[in-house]
């Protein structure tokens, strides 16, 4: 299973690279937390099975949970059994968020 860092997440935001960040964090976590990664997607986890037809196949899909555990392995390994190129965000929210990368307020 493929797997991207902090950093390299970082380099791809910075140089515009053309990629989906997919945030599968729990409800309760991402309230708790109060933030989320720009330009990430929040997609409950437990319906996967019924949102994993609608991520785009043309570009890499990166998923993002809490800790950069089961959640987002989980996902990536589901949609790379799919055919899509999917990696999971190392240290997941988390870890970004101790990096001190940016994060805002979570949107809806």
């Amino acid at each position: 299973m493929q797997k991207i860092t902090v950093c390299e997440l970082g380099e791809w935001q910075a140089a515009g690279r053309a990629f989906t960040l997919i945030d599968v964090r729990r409800e309760q976590v991402r309230r708790d937390d109060g933030a989320e990664i720009p330009g990430s997607r929040w997609k409950r986890p437990e319906e996967l099975l019924s949102w994993k037809d609608s991520v785009p196949r043309d570009r890499p899909v990166v998923f993002v949970c809490a800790h950069g555990h089961e959640l987002s392995q989980g996902a990536a390994a589901t949609l790379h059994a799919m055919g899509l190129h999917a990696l999971y965000l190392v240290d997941g929210f988390a870890g970004w968020r101790a990096a001190g990368r940016p994060v805002q307020p979570p949107s809806g």
